[in-house]
C-alpha cells in the first residue's frame, strides 16, 4: 500500500499486487467525500410520483430518500399496505418539515443530489455496525465454512441489543474474540456519542463525519496480505502507525516513510505511469488488442479490439485469447477507475460455446477480488456482456477532471474549416448592417485566427471591399 499526502489538500492511495496497481483512490480536501456521513435533516418535500422524499441536510442540493430506505420508525399515523405492496405510500407516512436522521450512501453526481438512507451503518475494523436492521452475519467474501461458523458464534456471544446488527468484515478472519469484542464496543460507544449529538443539534447539521482517506485506507484496506505501507508524510505515517499497533501488533515496522526529495513516492516505485493510465480512454492488452472505455450518462461501454488476425482457425484462437485477456483487464480497470452502475462489454465474436463459457468464467473469477458488489450476465448472441457494479465512492476521474471547454465533454469538436466558415457567416451578416464600423474587428481564438488568415484572407478582403469596410481578425485569449 502506498499513501501520498499533500497536507491539508490531497490524499492518494495505491494498492498493488506483484508491482501492478490494482486499486487507486484519491480525495481532494476542498471536495472531500460525504459518503458515510450522517446528518440530522428535515423533509423539504415529498414526491408521490417518485415515492421519495427530498431531504435538506445542509448540502447545496437536497438529498434523495426513497421509500424503501425509510425506516418504519419515521412513519406517521397508520399505513395500511395495498395488496402486493412491500411499502406504504410515502405521502401517507412522511410529512414536509419532519426531522429525519440520514446517511449518504451515494455521492451527489452532476445535477443529481446524494442518495440517502435512514438505515444507518458504522464501519469498524472488523465489524459493520448497523442500525434499524437486526441482521447478524459474515461477509460473503469469507468462504471458509468453519471460520464463518466461528465468527457467527462470536456475534452470538457479543449479543448486540435489539435494533443493532453486526456484519463481520473480511479483516475479521482469524481474529480472536477479544479483538472482535473490542471493535464492537468502540462502535457501540460511537453510536452513543452520535445519539447525544442528535439531541442537541438543530436540523440540518452533520452529526457524524467519516474518516479522511488516509486513515480510512488503513481501516478498510489493511489486511494480512499487505506487507508494507509506504507514506510520504511523517504526520500521516504516525497516525497509521497507531492504528497498525492495534491491528497488527506483530508487525511494528510495517509503516515506512518516504523521505527522498529528488523523486516522488510514485516515481520511486514505478507507479506514475500506471496511475496516469487510469485517465486514458484506451488500454493495451498483452496480445496487442485494445480496450476502449466510453462513459455516457446511462452506462459505461467497453469495446474490445483485436490485434493481428490470421486465418479462420487462428481467428477463433485469437478471439478467445484476446477476450480472456480483456475479461481479466476489465475487472482490474473497473476497480482502478471505480466504475459504477451499468457496464456493457462488446467482446470479439466467438461461435464456440465452450469459448463463451470460458470467457464468462474468467470474468466472474476476476471480479471475486473486487470489494464492490457486482452482478454479471452471460454473453448474449450479439457478443455483449452486461454487468452492474456498486460504486464505492467518487472515482479519481470524476474528482480530478472537468468537461473540456472546447468540446463540452463530448470528445469531439468542429474542425477549423467549419469554424472558419461559421465565423465568415457572422462577418457577412455584420457587414450587411447599416453604419458598419470600419475596420470591423472580429474576435476569435488564436488557432482559428491563424487558420483564417492563412486560408481565408482573400475572401475576407473581397467581402470587406464590397461595402467599403476593412475586416480585421483579432485574437481574443479568453475564447476557448
Amino acid at each position: 500500500m502506498f499513501i501520498g499526502v499533500l497536507p491539508g489538500e490531497l490524499v492518494e492511495v495505491v494498492l498493488t499486487e506483484d508491482d501492478l496497481v490494482q486499486e487507486y483512490y484519491v480525495e481532494m480536501m476542498h471536495q472531500a467525500k460525504t459518503k458515510g456521513n450522517i446528518y440530522k435533516g428535515y423533509i423539504h418535500n415529498v414526491d408521490s410520483a417518485l415515492q421519495a422524499a427530498f431531504i435538506n441536510y445542509g448540502a447545496e442540493r437536497n438529498g434523495f430518500l426513497q421509500i424503501d430506505e425509510v425506516h418504519p420508525e419515521y412513519y406517521q399515523g397508520s399505513y395500511p399496505l395495498k395488496k402486493g405492496a412491500r411499502f406504504p405510500l410515502i405521502q401517507k407516512v412522511l410529512k414536509s418539515g419532519q426531522e429525519v436522521l440520514v446517511q449518504v450512501v451515494k455521492e451527489p453526481t452532476g445535477k443529481k443530489g446524494a442518495f440517502l438512507s435512514s438505515y444507518l451503518s458504522l464501519p469498524g475494523r472488523y465489524f459493520v455496525y448497523t442500525l434499524g436492521r437486526d441482521q447478524q452475519g459474515v461477509s460473503r467474501k469469507i468462504e471458509d465454512e468453519k471460520e464463518r461458523e466461528r465468527l457467527k458464534g462470536v456475534i452470538d456471544q457479543i449479543s448486540p441489543p435489539e435494533g443493532v446488527g453486526l456484519i463481520v468484515r473480511t479483516a475479521g478472519i482469524g481474529r480472536a474474540k477479544t479483538e472482535l469484542t473490542r471493535d464492537y464496543k468502540y462502535l457501540h460507544r460511537l453510536w452513543g456519542d452520535i445519539k447525544k449529538k442528535v439531541q442537541v443539534e438543530k436540523a440540518p447539521s452533520l452529526v457524524y463525519k467519516e474518516m479522511e482517506l488516509s486513515v480510512r485506507a488503513a481501516r478498510d484496506y489493511l489486511t494480512s496480505d499487505v506487507s508494507e505501507v509506504w507514506v510520504d508524510d511523517p504526520d500521516t505515517a504516525a497516525q497509521i502507525r497507531e492504528y497498525v499497533a492495534l491491528a497488527f501488533p506483530k508487525s511494528p515496522n510495517m509503516v515506512k516513510v518516504h523521505t527522498e526529495h529528488d523523486r516522488t513516492l510514485w516515481e520511486r516505485f514505478g507507479l506514475t505511469r500506471q496511475v496516469e493510465q487510469i485517465y486514458s480512454r484506451e488500454v493495451t492488452l498483452p496480445s496487442g488488442g485494445r480496450l476502449v472505455f466510453d462513459h455516457t450518462e446511462a452506462l459505461t461501454s467497453v469495446d474490445i479490439n483485436s490485434g493481428k488476425i490470421g486465418g479462420e482457425q487462428s481467428f477463433a484462437k485469437m478471439a478467445l485469447k484476446t477476450n480472456t485477456e480483456a475479461a481479466q483487464e476489465i475487472a482490474r480497470q473497473l476497480k482502478l477507475r471505480d466504475i459504477g452502475g451499468q457496464v456493457v462489454i462488446d467482446y470479439i465474436e466467438m461461435k464456440d460455446q465452450k469459448h463463451l463459457r470460458e470467457v464468462e468464467k474468467t470474468m466472474r473469477q476476476a471480479l471475486k477480488s473486487d470489494r464492490a458488489r457486482t452482478d454479471v450476465s452471460g454473453i448474449s448472441p450479439f457478443g455483449l456482456m452486461e454487468l452492474v457494479r456498486q460504486r464505492l465512492g467518487s472515482s479519481a476521474i470524476s474528482v480530478s477532471t472537468e468537461p473540456c471547454p472546447c468540446c463540452g465533454g463530448t470528445g469531439i469538436r468542429r474542425n477549423l474549416e467549419w469554424q472558419a466558415l461559421q465565423a465568415m457567416k457572422s462577418i457577412h451578416r455584420l457587414l450587411r448592417r447599416p453604419n458598419c464600423p470600419s475596420p470591423l474587428q472580429f474576435p476569435v481564438r488564436q488557432e482559428l485566427a491563424i487558420y483564417m488568415l492563412n486560408n481565408k484572407r482573400e475572401l475576407l478582403t473581397e467581402m470587406g471591399s464590397r461595402v467599403d469596410c476593412r475586416v480585421e481578425i483579432v485574437v481574443d485569449p479568453k475564447l476557448p
